[in-house]
């Protein structure tokens, strides 16, 4: 069996290590438009050399895998699947999971089934490691049910949410108003309070109020995700606010947490992590200012 990624960034290459190590017969190509500014001696086909994966330059190279897995960034889930179109077959799976609304997989989905290869809407629930394809994943579509079989003796960690795409990235859409929110609400409130000169008692009285929540551990957390994956959960906070609007409710409050998520991802470039958290909100809070 032969799987190959469209996208070969975090996701992708959990994935690769993980399946690898279940089923060692497993073959994989990948193919990423990093490829078409770097050819085949950049950093990414060196990455794909490195995990033993075929460097599908041009993409229809991936016309011969089995399972097609699109992994690219939140912008580019539609191309990928436009793109994807020139090559797909009768008798591919192809795997769509990127962080979108419904409405853009159900799109992909009608370019995919026009091609004749089956399409699976899969919402990945947790981060990718360490877990790689054991995280939790939701799937649907028409082919969600025939493939189950094969995706439990891969060990997948998987529940089949409905026959129509867009079921399962619903759910995470809607989820993760609530998990970026909260790291959004948690940072912009203590650089709000390191700027007010009141970060101690902040602090003390959020965890007084929401002692479950594990302070400043939990504080520390939300900045370390927001600094280093800030612009990618922008993007999905974007199709948060697609689904929302989409929805008749308010998308407004996801592209507010997308705004906080895409600043904290620019200035997790030029910040120390180490810092302690004081220092942190503080030097944030006086950077932000001064942009």
């Amino acid at each position: 069996m032969k799987i190959g990624f469209i996208g070969f960034g975090e996701a992708a290459r959990a994935f690769r290590e993980s399946l690898a190590a279940v089923d060692p017969t497993l073959e994989f190509a990948a193919f990423d438009i990093l490829l078409d500014s770097e050819a085949g001696d950049g950093q990414c086909a060196a990455a794909m050399r490195a995990a033993d994966v075929e460097i599908a330059i041009p993409a229809d190279g991936l016309a011969t895998a089995d399972w097609i897995v699109s992994a690219v960034t939140a912008d580019q889930s539609l191309l990928a699947a436009e793109a994807a179109a020139g090559w797909l077959r009768a008798g591919q799976v192809y795997f769509d999971i990127n962080s979108v609304s419904p409405e853009r997989k159900r799109r992909s989905a009608d370019i995919v089934n026009a091609r004749g290869a089956a399409y699976v809407d899969m919402a990945v629930m947790a981060p990718v490691h360490p877990r790689g394809h054991k995280t939790p994943v939701l799937i649907a579509g028409d082919a969600a049910g025939d493939i189950e079989g094969v995706l439990d003796g891969l060990g997948f960690d998987f529940d089949v949410v409905g026959s129509e795409p867009g079921a399962a990235t619903a759910i995470k859409m809607v989820r993760s108003l609530f998990v970026k929110g909260l790291e959004a609400i948690t940072v912009e409130t203590l650089q709000a309070a390191a700027a007010s000169s009141c970060f101690d008692y902040i602090l003390k009285s959020l965890s007084t109020s929401f002692p479950g929540l594990g302070w400043p551990d939990f504080a520390e957390y939300q900045f370390e995700r927001t600094l280093r994956h800030g612009r990618r959960r922008a993007a999905e906070m974007r199709e948060s606010a697609a689904t929302l609007n989409g929805l008749g409710l308010h998308g407004a409050l996801a592209n507010a947490i997308a705004d906080i998520q895409e600043e904290m991802g620019r200035l997790g470039f030029a910040h120390d992590m180490a810092n302690e958290l004081p220092a942190k909100a503080t030097q944030l809070a006086r950077r932000r200012k001064r942009k």
